[in-house]
């Protein structure tokens, strides 16, 4: 209610464009890998579905009164500004990064790996992760497609590569010099085995160029950032 309440304020006021960070959570469970724009959307939670329906929302107001938009489908964003003015910090914390982070500092006695039987090399899922940097370039770049081109389009915005749970733990390690507890639980309903995109189309259309491009370097600027807050205290 709150995107179509934004959507006629815009149309009121003549103001023809939209930035729209969706998410890879539209598609639901890949049927191909790494995952294309055209990729059938069948959400498989209600994180998903909302970004779904704004997405339909948006197609009904592009072709009712000619409102153009970009949407964003992001992958897992993670990282910080390499000058540590801004990283990730959320209340409650539920990203796996930063979790995994406050657990190196000792803010939590263990990370919790919600399922090690799935299909992918050491049964945990795999995701693919993108630095926040790179989203920032992202947007500037679909507000100047919007600005040129005048049409609405879709781009997901991922490394294209796929990086487990247990890699994430091991190369925050790495990174830390720390060893990092786990703690092994079931599954989570909802979360599919594998998410990887193809960002081709942004990168052919949108010229978009992400500059840290491993998850080592993602990272590194997380922890170093990580360390810099302290982020609160253990509960």
């Amino acid at each position: 209610m709150n995107t179509i309440r934004l959507l006629d304020a815009m149309k009121a006021n003549g103001v023809k464009q939209l930035v729209f960070s969706s998410t890879c959570a539209t598609y639901g469970q890949p049927l191909q890998l790494p995952i294309p724009e055209t990729h059938s959307q069948n959400p498989i939670n209600p994180y998903g579905r909302t970004k779904w329906m704004v997405e339909q929302i948006l197609e009904d107001y592009r072709n009712a009164y000619g409102m153009n938009y970009v949407a964003l489908r992001y992958f897992n964003a993670a990282g910080a500004a390499p000058d540590t003015s801004i990283g990730e910090w959320h209340e409650p914390e539920t990203h796996l990064i930063p979790l995994v982070l406050d657990t190196a500092l000792g803010k939590r006695d263990f990370i919790t790996v919600f399922g090690d039987d799935y299909e992918t090399k050491d049964g945990t899922c795999i995701r693919d992760y993108i630095h926040v940097m790179d989203l920032a370039q992202a947007h500037a770049k679909a507000v100047d497609y919007l600005q040129m081109e005048h049409k609405s389009d879709v781009f997901n915005l991922g490394n294209g590569d796929g990086y487990s749970v247990l890699d994430v733990i091991d190369t925050a390690e790495q990174v830390t010099g720390r060893t990092i507890p786990i703690q092994m639980a079931k599954r989570r309903e909802g979360d599919p085995a594998v998410l990887v995109g193809a960002a081709d189309k942004a990168k052919q259309i949108l010229g978009w160029n992400p500059i840290y491009s491993t998850l080592e370097e993602i990272i590194k600027t997380a922890w170093i950032w990580h360390v810099k807050m302290n982020r609160g205290t253990k509960e």
